[in-house]
């Protein structure tokens, strides 16, 4: 085999694997809805990325929305979903503690060799935080970036003086 067309194929599969890699899967509440965020690199030059959005409660899994599986009945009506080039936000309506459970986002390239990449969160209604700027930055950032932060804040509001 002619060695460019070998090396063109391998890095043909090293971005197409790398292209959708789960990197944060974060929960919290709007209103009354449970919004999760699945933030993935996305290197693919096309729409090959699969998804599905899962519930695993009580040992049994129940496909909420995506490409790879088919959505449950009772959860079709709930949930949105916003898809962009580098998060999918599924929204489930009128979340309760019968929607707890170990939630999963999957991501699967499709191909000869599908590859795939997912994160899973427990969520638990007394333990999400709300939806908001200062909530979504708590769950994202390092403590190190959050003290930080707080310091420029702190010394702009003349709490302290450095």
């Amino acid at each position: 085999m002619n060695p460019a067309i070998s090396i063109a194929l391998l890095l043909s599969v090293l971005q197409v694997s790398r292209g959708q890699k789960v990197t944060s899967l974060t929960a919290c509440l709007v209103n009354q809805n449970l919004r999760l965020d699945c933030r993935h690199e996305n290197n693919t030059k096309d729409n090959s990325i699969q998804h599905e959005f899962s519930l695993t409660r009580e040992k049994r899994k129940h496909v909420l929305s995506g490409t790879l599986g088919i959505p449950e009945h009772t959860y079709r009506s709930r949930v949105t979903l916003s898809n962009q080039p580098y998060i999918k936000v599924l929204t489930l309506a009128n979340f309760t503690t019968k929607d707890e459970g170990d939630y999963f986002c999957e991501l699967r390239v499709s191909g000869a060799n599908p590859i795939s990449s997912n994160k899973s969160i427990s969520v638990y209604r007394d333990k999400l935080v709300k939806c908001g700027g200062i909530s979504l930055l708590v769950q994202n950032t390092s403590w190190m970036l959050m003290l930080l932060l707080s310091l420029s804040l702190l010394q702009a509001l003349d709490f302290i003086s450095l």
